[in-house]
């Protein structure tokens, strides 16, 4: 049987007043939005790795009560898999704003029913799994 690597990310979907959570990438990394979240590393556990990326990324502070996984995404590359592993969270701590200005040039809310064009694709595949209530799906790249 041949051999493939897999990835675990985590990612955040955080909702405010109907309203959620985006990160505006700079040009060089492709100039999209998409959430708040990375990979998971070898010692970390998948709260703890969301918890970090979002103060790292944008400014905010969670605890593991904030969080509740609502959206298991299973991602097919032709030699790799990635399971992405997504958490909802309501209440946090500070003002968002954008930490790692190389990569994301903004933190911006927007209303569920008006997301901009430029949203990944795989962000817009997930959002409307999860708004459908559908705990995992799957994505071929």
């Amino acid at each position: 049987m041949a051999k493939f690597s897999v990835s675990l990310k985590a990612r955040l979907i955080l909702e405010d007043r109907g309203r959620i959570l985006l990160l505006k990438q700079t040009k060089p990394n492709g100039g999209n939005y998409s959430l708040v979240g990375g990979t998971i590393e070898r010692r970390e556990y998948a709260v703890e790795s969301l918890i970090r990326e979002s103060f790292e990324e944008a400014g905010i502070e969670l605890t593991p009560a904030d969080l509740t996984l609502v959206h298991v995404l299973h991602k097919r590359y032709k030699k790799a898999h990635r399971i992405v592993l997504y958490f909802r969270a309501h209440h946090y701590e500070g003002e968002p704003e954008s930490k790692e200005r190389k990569k994301f040039e903004n933190v911006e809310w927007h209303p569920y029913d008006s997301l901009p064009h430029n949203l990944t694709l795989t962000v817009r595949h997930v959002l409307k799994a999860y708004n459908r209530g559908r705990l995992y799906s799957e994505m071929e790249k």
